[in-house]
């Protein structure tokens, strides 16, 4: 069984994929996406969130290694994560909006609670 959800793409475009979600939602505080993009997105930004708890360069430097944007991280760093000091994990919420007009996938807004 694998620890991810393949979403019909190869490894290095879900990858991109999952990055830019992270990005954006880190950045924008919250997106509007399908609800197994919103789930495997979730499990990467909480991690992004915990190693901007941690604080230290190290954490910085990988959350680097990860996210796209460097002024995101820094505002990861200095504004999202105290926020979150109290709080251990669940720093996100879906909610269901219901079926994409085109092909009827089930539609999500990700947000940062």
């Amino acid at each position: 069984m694998a620890g991810h959800r393949k979403l019909g793409r190869t490894t290095d475009h879900r990858m991109a994929m999952l990055r830019n979600l992270v990005t954006s939602l880190l950045r924008e505080g919250r997106i509007e996406t399908t609800v197994t993009r919103a789930k495997e997105t979730r499990k990467l930004a909480e991690k992004m969130i915990s190693l901007a708890k941690r604080g230290d360069l190290h954490a910085r430097r990988q959350v680097m290694a990860f996210v796209y944007d460097e002024t995101t991280v820094k505002k990861l760093f200095d504004d999202v994560a105290p926020k979150y000091a109290e709080r251990n994990g669940g720093y996100t919420r879906i909610m269901k909006l219901g079926p994409r007009r085109g092909d009827a996938a089930e539609m999500v807004i990700l947000e940062l609670v």
